[in-house]
Order: C-alpha cells, then sequence, then structure tokens
C-alpha cells in the first residue's frame, strides 16, 4: 500500500477513536483487507461474549480476507478493550489505537497512543462531559511486534487460502460474515 492510503487509514481510525469514545465506547476491532493496493473494505468483529467467543470472534476476521485473496491486511484495535473482552493480560500502552500492517511476509505494528480528556459540554444544569483524545507521540513502528494471540491469529490465518466449494467464495463469505453479526463495509469495486 501507498503511503497516501496508509495516512488515510489511520487518519480514519484516530477520527472512528475520537468519535467512539465521544459516545461511550472504544470502536471494536476491524480488519482492512487490501488487493493490489485497493482497500476491499471495513469489517468490524461481531458482537462477543468475554473469553473464548472473543478470541475466536477477532480470529475469524481473517476469512474476509482469505477469501478476498488479499495480499495485504490492516487490522486495529484498542489494547485495554481486547485484553479485557478476551480475558488476556495487557501488553503495550494503554490506552493505545494499535494498527498492524501485515503482507504474507511479515507484519509491523504501529501504536498510537492516547489519553482521555473529559470537559465540561453544555449548560451548567446539566452536568454532562464529553470526552476527547489527547493523541501522544507514537513509538517507532514495530517489525514483528508482539500481538494479542487473536489478533496474531488472524494475520496468520488472512493470507491461507480458503478451500471453500462455491463458484463466489468471497460473496459467500461476506454474507455469512454479515449473518454472524460482523458488521461489513465494502468498497464499491469489491461490494458484492
Amino acid at each position: 500500500m501507498d503511503t497516501r492510503t496508509w495516512d488515510t487509514l489511520v487518519s480514519s481510525m484516530k477520527s472512528t477513536y475520537v468519535n467512539g469514545v465521544r459516545d461511550g465506547a472504544a470502536p471494536r476491532p476491524v480488519i482492512m483487507p487490501l488487493v493490489r493496493g485497493e482497500l476491499v473494505g471495513l469489517i468490524w468483529v461481531r458482537p462477543a461474549k468475554p473469553g473464548a467467543d472473543a478470541l475466536t470472534g477477532i480470529a475469524a476476521l481473517s476469512n474476509i480476507a482469505a477469501a478476498a485473496c488479499a495480499d495485504e491486511i490492516v487490522l486495529a484495535w484498542e489494547t485495554h478493550e481486547v485484553a479485557t473482552t478476551c480475558e488476556l493480560p495487557v501488553v503495550g500502552p494503554v490506552p493505545c489505537l494499535n494498527m498492524v500492517r501485515a503482507t504474507p511476509d511479515g507484519h509491523v505494528l504501529h501504536q498510537f497512543p492516547y489519553t482521555e480528556e473529559f470537559s465540561s459540554a453544555g449548560s451548567e444544569d446539566t452536568g454532562e462531559s464529553t470526552a476527547t483524545l489527547d493523541w501522544k507521540p507514537a513509538p517507532a513502528p514495530q517489525p514483528g511486534g508482539e500481538l494479542p494471540p487473536p489478533v496474531r491469529a488472524a494475520v496468520d490465518y488472512a493470507f491461507t487460502p480458503m478451500e471453500l466449494d462455491h463458484p463466489n467464495p468471497f460473496g459467500v463469505t461476506v454474507v455469512l460474515m454479515e449473518e454472524d453479526g460482523y458488521t461489513v463495509r465494502l468498497t464499491d469495486s469489491f461490494d458484492h
């Protein structure tokens, strides 16, 4: 992927996180498969129960990339959110937007730590507050950086060819994932 596409994805994820925190929750993990540098779409993990169901839900994000025959993926998640939902130890900065760029040859972990700042909004009578994010300096990208187990599985399996006996493996995978509760937003060129 070119630098412009990467910068757009980072900017988009940061904006998504700002809006999510403002609405009271970190966004769910999302995978962004690419084929020959072209974005296939954004696929967010389905709602999941804590523990094994969450681990499986995140790992299964790989299905859409494998079905699309992606040659590169970006996967984004929040450190604390994934650790809590998957019942894993927290590894890395918290709070932090993590984005991994991966190809069949390896991956590079990018981390974007932030702090939440709360300010009063509206009239003094309502006592409402809003949250904004203050992005901290990002550490250097980490080639081969440590990934939480479900993210590692999603990266590993994203490039494993699917053996699906169907005339349109990508289309059927999209439908099955949507039926399973994943949020799938495809770009126009990959819309089924």
